[in-house]
């Protein structure tokens, strides 16, 4: 399958293959064609698939295609997305896709002025990407207009509501015109989302591509059993004995990614963190020296990462285990894109080990356990071959000398 045989226009397909894109991923091989036709889709879709392809490439063709029969100005086509980072990508791949068809498209969101913004929106656009606290504040200061719009696409729609921004979405959509062709993308359909798509979708056409459940089968995948104090040891221990070209290191928290964003800086390896308290600037500026290689490592917690999309990336690491099992396919689901191979290690203390658990339950297969010469833990980790892993690990925790005195499990070798 290739673009053409989705019946893509031409300048389109050059676009993509200058982009080295020559084979449409499974999101857009099934989504492509339904939208191209008018249809709504809603689409089950993880990150790193392709989505962002496959709704962009339809909405381009599609307003390229009408240009002649344009009677009216403004807005034509409008994308939301939860969070700045994300948002700004969407745009770069309108940008990548679009060349020489001659539509104009901006992204706008908070923790900037609104004045270049603004100044953009004044001159006319077709495409208008944005976060959904900024869309408002600009619709409500009458600087954006959504009654001619044609295609709106909602992205990562359970992100979404996992950011609290539901009332947020149900003002901007009723300032939509009823008649209107609607992309709908989430990675989880919990119960909210699927009474969000019901209220939006019209006889939308369903798309399942990459079910939370199952991660990218490139990805080697294992854990490492380290007491909590003893974390930033073992991560200076993998990176010594890890080919690792670039990673990507999740944290629970904003304070723990700028600890170890500064343990890792002491040892000499370049590495920024990115959360909700960097200013936008910086978290471009962090952002873009990830995606050039000038920076090895990027810390982020969970939020701020959704929408980072690096091609080639070597390493994930979870410092921390996320509370929701889904997080970890996510997490991990930011290596071994397009065909690559890529490393998820993770680190777990005696106190995540339920998280371990149910994200083991979630997975078709247990997380291989592995050791780390220099490390000896206290907690007795089960006896794996490197190569078994159809049996689930079941750790027996052996109390340390130090039980009760606010220890972790781990000693490592003096």
């Amino acid at each position: 399958m290739t673009f053409e045989n989705l019946n893509i226009i031409a300048p389109i397909v050059q676009a993509l293959q200058q982009k080295g894109y020559i084979e449409p991923t499974p999101i857009q091989e099934k989504a492509i064609p339904h939208l191209l036709r008018g249809s709504d889709v809603f689409g089950t879709a993880q990150t790193g698939t392709g989505k962002t392809a496959a709704f962009a490439i339809p909405i381009l063709q599609k307003l390229y295609e009408a240009r002649a029969d344009r009677k009216t100005a403004g807005i034509r086509a409008l994308v939301l997305a939860p969070t700045r980072e994300l948002a700004i990508q969407i745009s770069e791949s309108f940008s990548d896709y679009s060349k020489g068809l001659k539509l104009r498209h901006t992204v706008i969101y908070g923790g900037v002025s609104q004045n270049p913004q603004t100044t953009i929106l004044r001159k006319g656009i077709d495409i208008l990407i944005a976060t959904p606290g900024r869309l408002l504040d600009l619709m409500n200061q009458g600087f954006v207009r959504l009654d001619t719009v044609e295609f709106f696409i909602l992205d990562e729609a359970d992100r979404m509501l996992d950011m609290g921004f539901a009332p947020d979405i149900k003002r901007i959509i009723a300032k939509l015109p009823a008649r209107k062709q609607t992309g709908f993308f989430t990675a989880t359909i919990p119960n909210e989302i699927k009474a969000l798509a019901d209220s939006l979708l019209n006889n939308p056409v369903r798309v399942n591509v990459a079910p939370i459940s199952a991660p990218a089968e490139m990805v080697n995948q294992s854990v490492y059993y380290v007491e909590k104090a003893d974390k930033r040891a073992m991560l200076q221990q993998v990176f010594e004995s890890e080919e690792i070209e670039t990673a990507l290191i999740f944290t629970r928290t904003k304070h723990g990614a700028d600890k170890v964003t500064r343990e890792l800086i002491k040892i000499g390896i370049s590495a920024v963190a990115i959360h909700g308290n960097k200013s936008q600037n910086a978290r471009q500026k962090a952002l873009q020296g990830f995606k050039d290689r000038s920076i090895k490592v990027l810390v982020a917690t969970d939020i701020a990462s959704r929408g980072i999309d690096v091609d080639k990336l070597s390493h994930v690491i979870n410092f921390e285990l996320p509370e929701v099992p889904e997080t970890y396919v996510h997490r991990i689901g930011r290596t071994a894109r397009a065909g690559e191979s890529g490393t998820a290690i993770s680190f777990c203390a005696a106190e995540e080990r339920g998280s371990l658990k149910d994200i083991n339950k979630l997975l078709p297969q247990s997380i291989e356990v592995r050791k780390m010469p220099g490390f000896v833990p206290q907690i007795r980790v089960p006896e794996m071959a490197s190569t078994e892993r159809s049996e689930r690990p079941r750790p027996n925790f052996r109390p340390s000398a130090n039980a009760g005195m606010g220890k972790g499990s781990f000693r490592r070798k003096r």
